[in-house]
């Protein structure tokens, strides 16, 4: 919902901390892997209930994805690299829950897996809407250099990741922040969907 304005305030930093790995001729796709290995640690740590050490996981892995485009922007920005970056962005976000649910499955299984459900709703639409903006030369002025279309909504990146550091810092919660914000993810689905097609049925 913020993504945008949070973009511009962070853009400046992340190019300043994006120029020495750039000197050193490390690529965006690079920091990108590095980014999720860091992240996916979280899952063990979570299942281990080392929550605090999950948190700092993800944040690293927060980081990591605010770097590579950093990096792109002074190199060259690609599309396989934007294809890499939130292929594996919807792949940790997915982990997180998952650990959830494997650290308490009687207590957090409905929850977490309905908050996985939401998810796989958000991204469909997210990147169905993205194949046919790109098709159809849509353009996307809050996202200029995003390789992909993005749809803002209710719940974009940053709420996602304030999600999943809540669950950290007060797991004993999860299944109620799980819930309230499966149903914020699928009110972002709903809008997505009604004006993703809304905005495609005009141009028939």
């Amino acid at each position: 919902m913020i993504d945008p304005l949070l973009n511009k305030i962070f853009r400046p930093p992340l190019a300043l901390a994006a120029q020495p790995l750039v000197r050193l001729g490390i690529s965006a796709n690079q920091v990108t892997v590095f980014g999720f290995a860091i992240g996916m640690l979280a899952v063990p740590a979570i299942i281990a209930e080392y929550f605090d050490l999950a948190l700092l996981l993800i944040l690293l892995n927060r980081l990591s994805d605010g770097l590579d485009g950093a990096v792109a922007r002074l190199t060259h920005t690609t599309d396989a690299g934007g294809f890499l970056d939130i292929s594996l962005d919807f792949i940790f976000y997915s982990a997180i829950v998952f650990a959830f649910i494997v650290s308490h499955p009687q207590q957090n299984a409905l929850a977490g897996s309905l908050l996985m459900l939401s998810f796989t709703a958000t991204g469909s639409c997210f990147l169905a809407f993205a194949i046919m903006a790109s098709k159809h030369q849509i353009a996307n002025p809050q996202y200029p250099n995003k390789s992909l279309h993005y749809m803002g909504g209710l719940a974009e990146g940053f709420e996602t990741i304030v999600v999943l550091c809540l669950f950290c810092l007060f797991p004993e919660n999860f299944v109620f922040i799980a819930l309230v914000y499966t149903a914020a993810c699928f009110i972002t689905a709903a809008v997505r969907i009604f004006s993703g097609y809304q905005t495609l049925n005009k141009l028939k």
